[in-house]
């Protein structure tokens, strides 16, 4: 296949990106990408592909969306810049700005701050109701926000909601939405399973937005998604019953009418709903009274407490297993509590990057992972960083830094594999495969290499 060359000076040809049946050569992690270094890909869309990239200028983390070229081909760069004229004007805590859009090695692409998770993969574990009413909150001070700057999203969905380590929630992906001063005609538009019926004829308005928002509140609250022809009541109504007041649960069947004449006007006015009834809306489980009343905690939450009282802070277990809830450290390999093994770390990490092979974080001036023995992940660099947490040296005879985190597997300056066996402060159990410490009083399996414990 020929490959176009564009010259970047006398007789020295540049090799720029080929192109397959329209579409670009998918981006691999590392490569270099204008002033970018891609570390991996996100997603892939309909009309677009977003990777996680590290601006080797500003030294932040950015998502790149780079638009399928035959999209640009068939539709022109106007339908791609809408989205960027559209969020230009929309100033808003919950509403993902755009940083920069434009042409980068001959391919449009927006660029816009990098979230840690969006709400669709966040939706795949256990969501409580406090923060389930948090994050519909801020999807509605974004929606609310919108309307009132006559914009309907026509697209809300939980993969165009993105979460931060901060705890806030970000409305994006503008790219269907319409002006609604405009004449509105958008049929088949939307993302099926969260599309209004009337939207769905070619007949969006302000009120299609609303209902998108009362299906996805509905899934944070009973985990599951109503389908057509929604008839009352939704699955999951005695998980929500038991979780929420009642005056919620009749705010999220008005917003989800099918005759949109019977939903909210818009989203200020869902929001202004939502905001009344929020101080109340979460139930709170009666306390008994008495002495043959049991306590409502089961042994297992009581170990896991006692556990983040005790070793928590020592050993960063901030992290949750999805499968048994148990407290977790990012170092960890498996889970303590139930032995499943943590192949990729997909929660919110502390250090400045993470490894693309398994995403567990790393900082900025080292070159390896220590973790999984990845591919070469640094430096991001040429800046030294010290660090008060460094417990141990590396004994490699050619290591030219040498400091160690504690439960690193590999030294991230020379890559040579851990040799001394980690310890746990406070307690003598080792596990009787690999030798690193280990807590049998509380864990099930070791963490490190997943063996089971023996009881003492």
């Amino acid at each position: 296949m020929p490959e176009a060359i564009a010259r970047t000076g006398p007789g020295i040809p540049r090799r720029r990106r080929p192109f397959l049946c329209g579409l670009p050569m998918r981006l691999k992690a590392r490569e270099r990408f204008g002033q970018y270094r891609i570390m991996r890909r996100l997603a892939e869309g309909g009309c677009a592909e977003v990777y996680s990239a590290v601006d080797t200028v500003g030294g932040v983390e950015v998502a790149l969306k780079i638009p399928h070229p035959e999209l640009l081909a068939s539709r022109g760069l106007e339908w791609f810049q809408k989205e960027a004229r559209l969020l230009a004007p929309l100033d808003h805590p919950n509403i993902l700005p755009i940083k920069t859009a434009g042409m980068i090695e001959g391919q449009f692409v927006v660029v816009t701050p990098l979230g840690v998770e969006n709400l669709e993969d966040r939706l795949r574990r256990r969501l409580g109701a406090r923060k389930a009413l948090d994050y519909g909150r801020q999807m509605l001070e974004a929606l609310a926000y919108a309307h009132s700057r006559h914009i309907v999203h026509c697209d809300l969905k939980p993969e165009n909601l993105i979460l931060f380590r901060d705890g806030r929630v970000r409305l994006t992906d503008f790219g269907l939405a319409k002006i609604a001063m405009r004449t509105l005609d958008a049929s088949g538009s939307g993302t099926v399973g969260y599309v209004a019926p009337e939207q769905a004829m070619g007949r969006p308005s302000p009120r299609s937005d609303v209902f998108s928002a009362g299906l996805i509140l509905w899934r944070m609250m009973a985990g599951e998604l109503p389908a057509w022809p929604f008839d009352w009541p939704y699955p999951g109504i005695e998980r929500v019953r038991r979780a929420y007041h009642p005056a919620l649960i009749a705010l999220v069947r008005k917003a989800t009418e099918v005759d949109h004449r019977r939903r909210h006007a818009d989203g200020q006015a869902l929001r202004q709903a939502f905001l009344r009834i929020a101080p109340r809306a979460r139930r709170r489980p009666a306390a008994r009274r008495g002495r043959g009343a049991r306590s409502r905690v089961d042994w297992r939450t009581l170990r896991f407490r006692l556990f983040r009282r005790e070793h928590g802070p020592a050993l960063a277990a901030s992290h949750v297993c999805p499968s048994c809830a148990g407290p977790l450290a990012e170092a960890m390999i498996f889970c303590p509590w139930c032995g499943r093994r943590r192949g990729k770390h997909r929660e919110p990490t502390k250090f400045a990057t993470r490894c693309p092979r398994c995403g567990r974080g790393v900082k900025a001036d080292w070159r390896y992972c220590p973790w999984c023995y990845g591919a070469a992940v640094g430096p991001s660099t040429a800046r030294t960083y010290g660090d008060p947490a460094y417990e141990r040296s590396c004994r490699g005879s050619d290591c030219d830094r040498r400091e160690q985190l504690p439960f690193m597997r590999y030294c991230p300056w020379c890559r040579g594999k851990t040799t001394r066996r980690w310890k746990i402060a406070g307690t003598r159990s080792r596990c009787s495969r690999c030798g690193w410490g280990v807590l049998s009083e509380y864990w099930e399996h070791c963490p490190w290499c997943g063996a089971p414990l023996r009881k003492a």
